[in-house]
C-alpha cells in the first residue's frame, strides 16, 4: 500500500554552514567560464547549457479531475497555458555536437496566476530538467567542484574534447551493457549520443508541491518522439547535428509529452537535501498532471532562434511560491543563476525579457 505524501514544512530543509562560501565560489566560477566564452564569441552566453538545439512554442494542459494530493499549485485547476520549450546541452561553451554531454530541457509556462516566489513577479512558471534522474553533486560545495572541472575545460581544444568524449562513451556503453552506469562519466563527456527528443527529463532536485513535496519529469509520448527514444545521432562531421535532427522531427510531426509528478512519501528514502539519491518510483510512482503539446514548426532558424536564445532567461526560482525549489543545490542555483543572467544581460547590453505571452517572443 502506497504511503501518504509528506506534507511540506520549512524544517524539511537543513542549510549547511558552508553554503554561503560555496555559492560565492559558484559565482566566481560562472564568471570565469563566461569571461572566457565572451572573448570567444563576442557576446555573453549562459554559464551552463549554453548551446540550444531547439526553441519551440506549445501549450500545457492541466489534467481534469486530479486527486487532491496532485491538484496543487499550477495544477490545482484544469486549464491550458502557452509555453516555450528550450532544448540544450550542459556545457557553458558552444561545442561541436561530437562532444557529448547531458541534455537539458527548460520549460516556461506563461500566464500562471497565484502567489509568486520573491523576485518572481512576471507570471511565468519555469521547470528545468535534465535527462537523468539524479543530480551530479550532493551539496553546493560538491557542485562547485564539478563546475570548476567544466571551467577548466572551457576553451580547450575541441578536437581533444571530441576524442575524449568518444572514449568516455565507449566506457559508459560498456557499463550499460552489464546493467550499470556512471553519472560522473556522463557529466565528463560519456553521455550516449542519443536523440534529445526521445529522452525523459527529470527535475533531479525536490520542489514544494503546494501542501506536499515532489520531483518532476517530462516524458515523451507521441509516436514521433518515442520512435527516436534511444536512437543514436550521427554526429560525424555535423557540428550542429542535434539542432538538425530536432528540427527534422518537430517540423514534420511536432510532439507531445506528459508532465509527471513524484510525491515524496518518506523523507529518509526520498531526501530533500541530497539530490544524488534517487527516489524509488516503486515506493512513489510518477503520476501525470499535465500534457505538453507542440504543433509542427521550425525548431531552430538561424537569426531568429539566436535572438531568442539571448533574450530568454530560465530559472527554477521563477514561479509560484507553491512550487518553491527545495534543498541546498536549489538554494545555490538561485544566486548562481541570477548572477549568470545578470552578467549576460550587462555584457550584451540587453536586459533579460520575461515574456508574458508568445507574441512577446515573436516581437523580440
Amino acid at each position: 500500500m502506497t504511503a501518504s505524501p509528506i506534507r511540506y514544512v520549512p524544517s524539511v530543509e537543513q542549510p549547511s554552514p558552508d553554503e554561503a562560501e560555496a555559492i560565492h565560489g559558484l559565482e566566481q566560477t560562472f564568471q570565469k567560464i563566461m569571461d572566457t566564452t565572451t572573448r570567444d564569441y563576442g557576446r555573453a552566453v549562459r554559464g551552463v547549457h549554453a548551446k540550444g538545439h531547439g526553441i519551440v512554442r506549445g501549450s500545457l494542459t492541466v489534467s481534469d479531475a486530479l486527486p487532491v494530493e496532485l491538484a496543487q499549485g499550477l495544477f490545482a485547476n484544469p486549464g491550458t497555458y502557452e509555453t516555450v520549450l528550450r532544448i540544450s546541452t550542459a556545457p557553458g561553451d558552444i561545442l561541436d555536437d561530437g562532444v557529448s554531454a547531458p541534455r537539458g530541457i527548460a520549460l516556461k509556462v506563461l500566464g500562471v496566476p497565484g502567489e509568486r516566489l520573491p523576485g518572481s513577479d512576471d507570471g511565468d512558471q519555469d521547470f528545468l530538467m535534465v535527462n537523468g534522474p539524479v543530480f551530479g553533486a550532493p551539496t553546493p560545495a560538491a557542485f562547485l567542484k564539478n563546475l570548476k572541472l567544466l571551467a577548466a575545460t572551457t576553451d580547450k581544444g575541441e578536437g581533444l574534447k571530441k576524442a575524449w568524449s568518444a572514449t568516455l562513451r565507449v566506457l559508459e556503453g560498456a557499463l550499460e551493457a552489464v546493467g550499470g552506469s556512471s553519472v560522473l562519466l556522463s557529466q565528463l563527456g560519456g553521455t550516449p549520443e542519443v536523440h534529445p527528443l526521445g529522452e525523459t527529463y527529470f527535475s533531479q532536485t525536490a520542489y514544494r508541491y503546494g501542501e506536499y513535496i515532489a520531483k518532476f519529469a517530462l516524458v515523451p509520448i507521441s509516436t514521433g518522439l518515442t520512435e527516436v527514444t534511444g536512437a543514436k545521432v550521427n554526429v560525424g562531421d555535423r557540428p550542429d547535428a542535434l539542432r538538425e535532427d530536432v528540427r527534422e522531427v518537430i517540423v514534420e510531426q511536432g510532439g507531445t509529452w506528459e508532465l509527471r509528478v513524484q510525491l515524496c512519501r518518506n523523507l529518509e528514502t526520498m531526501p530533500v537535501e541530497d539530490p544524488t539519491k534517487p527516489w524509488d518510483d516503486k515506493e512513489s510512482p510518477f503520476e501525470t498532471v499535465a500534457t505538453l503539446r507542440v504543433e509542427p514548426q521550425v525548431a531552430w532558424e538561424h537569426g531568429r532562434s539566436d535572438r531568442e536564445e539571448d533574450s530568454l532567461y530560465f530559472s527554477p526560482w521563477h514561479g509560484l511560491a507553491a512550487h518553491q525549489p527545495l534543498g541546498s543545490v536549489n538554494r545555490a542555483r538561485r544566486q548562481a543563476y541570477e548572477f549568470s543572467g545578470g552578467l549576460r544581460s550587462r555584457t550584451n547590453g540587453c536586459p533579460m525579457h520575461q515574456i508574458k505571452q508568445l507574441e512577446d517572443l515573436d516581437s523580440e
